[in-house]
C-alpha cells in the first residue's frame, strides 16, 4: 500500500535506491502501459535522454503494452545482467540488447538489478506491423514492473516517489515513455507554464481540462507500416547543429502555453491551429536538417488535404497530428465521432495501407494487473 506523503524531487541523485528494508527471493509483476501522442512535440535531446524543449501529450487508451516481469534471486554473485525476453510468448533475442542498454542506464538508480534473473514477457494490444511506435508503451510498462520490484524491497516508498521514479526510469529507455505513466494529459520538460515541470520526468497536466476534451478521440490512419528510413534517435541528434533549432525550442515553449489555455478554456479553433502547426514544424525540422530526410509519404499529404477540405466544408473541429513517421493521427471531440467515422470510411481509408486504421481515445495511464 502506498503512503501518501509529498516528496520534492530536485535532481537525478534523489532517485538512487538506498533504503532497502525487505528481501525477496522471487516474485512477478504485471503492468499495462499505453502509448501517447504529443500535441507539442519533443524533438532534440541532451544526454542522458533530456529534452531540448518541453512537450505535452494525450495518453491513449487502447494502444498499450502488457508486460510481466518475473524475478528470481541469483544463487551466485556476478556483475552481469541476467535477462530473458519473450515477445508474444516466444523467446526473442533481438530485444535483449535494447533491454541490456536500458539496464546499464538505470543500474545506478536500481543496483539490485544485478542480484536477480529477469524474465520479461511482453505483448502489444496493437499489431506490431501497425506503424505505431511501441517504445513508449513498452518502456513505460517495464519501468512500472521494475518500480513494483523496488517497492517490494522498500515498502515505505511514497506514491508520489513511485510514479515520478517510474517516469524517470522510463525516460532513460525511451524519452517519450515518461509521458505514458499516469494521467490523460502529461507534460514533460521544464517550462514556466506548468509548475513542477521537469526535464527528468513527466507530470500530470495540473489544470482541470475543459469538458470538450474529455474522452477526446484519436484515430490513427496507417499510411505506412514499414520501418522508418531514419530512426527517431538519429533525427533527435540532427537538432544539435540545426540552423533553426533555437527558434524551434522557443516556439515549443510558446505553443505549450497556448495549448494549456486551449485545454482549459475549450478553444478548439486555437487547439487545432497549434496542434497542426506543431506536426508540420516537426517534419519541417527533418526536411531542413543536415542530412535532410522526409518521413511523410504522398498519402500522408493526401490525407492532410482531405482533412482541411472536410473541416472547411463542415466546420467540424477535426485536426491531424503526426509523429516521426508517415501515419496520421486524427484528433476530434467525441461529439463528432459519428461524422468523422463516415468521413474516414468514405474519403480517407483508401490512403491507408490495406485500408487499416485504429480507433483510440484519451486514457488514464498505466495500471497494474493482478497475477
Amino acid at each position: 500500500m502506498f503512503i501518501f506523503v509529498k516528496k520534492i524531487i530536485l535532481k537525478s541523485s534523489d532517485f538512487i535506491f538506498q533504503d532497502q528494508t525487505s528481501h525477496i527471493e522471487s516474485d512477478s509483476f504485471s503492468w499495462i502501459a499505453p502509448s501517447n501522442i504529443a500535441l507539442v512535440k519533443y524533438w532534440g535531446k541532451k544526454e542522458p535522454q533530456l529534452p531540448a524543449n518541453p512537450s505535452i501529450s494525450f495518453t491513449l487508451n487502447d494502444c498499450k503494452t502488457e508486460t510481466t516481469l518475473s524475478v528470481v534471486k541469483k544463487k551466485d554473485e556476478d556483475s552481469n545482467f541476467s535477462i530473458d525476453v519473450f515477445v508474444d510468448g516466444k523467446l526473442n533475442e533481438e530485444f535483449k540488447p535494447k533491454i541490456y542498454k536500458f539496464f546499464e542506464r538505470i543500474v545506478l538508480y536500481q543496483p539490485f538489478l544485478k542480484d536477480y534473473h529477469f524474465k520479461i514477457e511482453t505483448q502489444n494490444t496493437f499489431p506490431h506491423s501497425s506503424g505505431i511506435a511501441s517504445s513508449a508503451s513498452g518502456m513505460a510498462a517495464l519501468a512500472m514492473c521494475l518500480m513494483s520490484l523496488e517497492q517490494e524491497l522498500n515498502p515505505k516508498m511514497t506514491s508520489d516517489y513511485f510514479y515520478k521514479k517510474a517516469s524517470f526510469l522510463a525516460r532513460l529507455g525511451s524519452g517519450s515513455a515518461c509521458r505514458s505513466i499516469e494521467s490523460e494529459i502529461v507534460v514533460w520538460g521544464k517550462n514556466k507554464t506548468i509548475k513542477g515541470s521537469s526535464d527528468l520526468f513527466g507530470i500530470p497536466f495540473p489544470f482541470k481540462i475543459h469538458p470538450k476534451f474529455i474522452n477526446y478521440q484519436d484515430t490513427i490512419l496507417l499510411v505506412d507500416k514499414g520501418v522508418k528510413q531514419v530512426s527517431s534517435s538519429v533525427g533527435h541528434s540532427l537538432m544539435e547543429n540545426h540552423p533553426f533549432a533555437v527558434q524551434r525550442f522557443k516556439q515549443a515553449h510558446q505553443n505549450l502555453e497556448k495549448i494549456t489555455e486551449c485545454l482549459t478554456t475549450g478553444n478548439l479553433d486555437d487547439f487545432i491551429s497549434v496542434v497542426e502547426s506543431e506536426a508540420l514544424t516537426l517534419h519541417a525540422m527533418m526536411m531542413t536538417s543536415q542530412p535532410y530526410f522526409i518521413l511523410m509519404k504522398p498519402n500522408t499529404l493526401q490525407i492532410i488535404e482531405k482533412v482541411w477540405e472536410f473541416r472547411k466544408q463542415t466546420n467540424l473541429p477535426i485536426c491531424f497530428t503526426l509523429d516521426a513517421g508517415a501515419n496520421v493521427h486524427l484528433l476530434y471531440p467525441e461529439f463528432v465521432k459519428h461524422e468523422v467515422k463516415q468521413f474516414i470510411e468514405s474519403e480517407l481509408v483508401m490512403f491507408c495501407e490495406n485500408n487499416s486504421y485504429i480507433c483510440d481515445s484519451i486514457g488514464m495511464g498505466a495500471y497494474q494487473l493482478s497475477i
